[in-house]
């Protein structure tokens, strides 16, 4: 084998190491809990990091939006600049990352860093 030959064989492994090194987790993680809605309000922990899936349900406020997984109904604050470039409407199925926040004289509610669009 020439040496040319040789070495575009070792490049190209090289360039498929370094692609497979900068891969990302995409699987569950111990960060954080998967509570429902629903027992997030029966017992809320501030600044208790979850995720959790679901729909936007509407619009309430200023960043504040009525959130859904099904079991109960909640607001969360997402900030304009945390959302996907992709639309988001009621019938988009999200995931939030982020934590509870709780209040003396209002429910608890789920400040989100980060929201994913999912299929």
């Amino acid at each position: 084998m020439n040496r040319t030959r040789l070495n575009l064989i070792l490049m190209a492994g090289l360039s498929a190491a370094s692609v497979a090194a900068h891969a990302q987790y995409v699987g569950p993680s111990d960060g954080g809990q998967t509570p429902s809605v629903q027992s997030i309000l029966a017992d809320p922990v501030d600044d208790q990091r979850v995720t959790v899936q679901g729909h936007l349900l509407r619009k309430s406020g200023h960043e504040k939006y009525i959130f859904s997984d099904g079991t109960a109904e909640i607001v969360v604050e997402i900030d304009d600049d945390d959302f996907p470039r992709s639309p988001v409407d009621e019938k988009t199925r999200v995931e939030l990352y982020g934590e509870v926040d709780t209040g003396l004289r209002r429910p608890p509610e789920i400040e989100v860093d980060r929201i994913r669009i999912l299929d």
